[in-house]
């Protein structure tokens, strides 16, 4: 791809665009502040996550964190219960990371040089440029995966956005508006999510329809090109809830690294080929946790997608037998009444169990 056709007008698409901005731009709570804490929080929480979704979970979460000092002051678990729900959690372990860090190394106020923003844990370029051109309107561009669609388009890119990033990171640099780039960026993320969407895009009131090579070539459907994806993993996992005989239920909190790192769970893991449901919960819980339980019925079934796989959770009611449990595959473990579970932050699929299991003790 030529990443600046010479046919696209620089001045018209950056004025075409404001002017729709001015007119058609959503109004957001992280745009009423230029604080750069508010807008990181807000930047980090819609990686992957439409702005309905976030809205809740940002104001709840200025209201447990209102500073970056509060942030690197809290617990870890008291960062993952009021993030709980929103998932990817490796962004909340990573704000909260770059919060302590910038206490530590920035005296609690955020960096505005772009080298040291891109040090901080879980910032990438795209949400350095998000942040410093939102609260400070420094000319940095943005490419986000909504950015990419709309470039995708304007220049009807042959490639899949993955293999012509390089191109699409000069082409939205061109494209910045230098002495507005608070606007512009967040008009251009406003076109990919309100106009210029996966599908279905809304071309006739598009700002910049004139300038699209993709609708120009009645293409617009087709671009952007689409990896070839190979079908999701899908695990089947034995999951028990184990009970003693006071009525207290053993959880444990997953080890740090990994897609849940410092969730807590009902323990449990992967049925081998070959392997019975209530075989697979008995190896996985002596191997993980040291004890010898009794596997009873089952609670219930669920099946849960993540990225890159799926997986279908087989729930049994369980007795504990005997032996002490260990934290050998995770950090720690714990007995604690149904009532108490709400207090700990887990996985989407677990608060799902113990919905179940408000509803349904044994």
């Amino acid at each position: 791809m030529n990443p600046l056709p010479s046919s696209l007008n620089l001045k018209a698409l950056r004025r075409d665009l404001l002017s729709w901005y001015r007119a058609s731009g959503r109004t957001l709570p992280w745009r009423q502040t230029q604080d750069p804490y508010a807008i990181w929080v807000s930047e980090i929480m819609l990686q992957q996550t439409q702005v309905k979704t976030v809205m809740p979970y940002y104001e709840r979460w200025l209201q447990a964190f209102p500073t970056i000092a509060d942030l690197a002051a809290a617990d870890q678990q008291q960062v993952l219960k009021v993030w709980q729900g929103l998932g990817y959690y490796a962004r909340a372990r990573n704000l909260h990371r770059a919060a302590q860090a910038i206490v530590q190394e920035f005296k609690g106020e955020f960096p505005v040089n772009l080298s040291d923003v891109l040090s901080l844990p879980g910032i990438g370029r795209t949400t350095a440029g998000g942040i410093l051109s939102a609260a400070f309107n420094q000319p940095l561009p943005i490419l986000d995966g909504n950015v990419k669609r709309v470039l995708a388009r304007l220049t009807a890119l042959t490639l899949p956005p993955s293999k012509a990033l390089n191109a699409l990171w000069q082409l939205s640099t061109e494209l910045l508006d230098s002495q507005n780039p608070h606007d512009f960026n967040q008009a251009l993320m406003d076109l990919g999510a309100t106009v210029c969407t996966p599908k279905n895009p809304s071309c006739p009131i598009c700002p910049w329809q004139s300038h699209c090579q993709a609708f120009h070539l009645n293409q617009q459907t087709q671009i952007p090109m689409s990896e070839n994806r190979s079908p999701l993993a899908h695990k089947q996992i034995g999951v028990a809830v184990i009970w003693n005989q006071e009525r207290q239920i053993l959880i444990d909190r997953r080890r740090q690294e990994g897609l849940l790192g410092g969730l807590w769970e009902f323990p449990g893991g992967k049925i081998e080929p070959g392997e019975t449901v209530e075989d697979c919960i008995k190896r996985e819980i002596r191997e993980e946790l040291g004890i010898e339980i009794a596997v009873g019925d089952r609670l219930m079934t669920l099946d849960h997608a993540y990225t890159h796989f799926r997986v279908t959770l087989n729930v049994h009611h369980c007795q504990y037998l005997s032996g002490e449990p260990q934290a050998i595959e995770c950090d720690e473990v714990r007995w604690v009444t149904l009532a108490e579970l709400d207090q700990f932050p887990f996985p989407a699929a677990n608060v799902q169990i113990i919905e179940a299991l408000k509803t349904g003790q044994p």
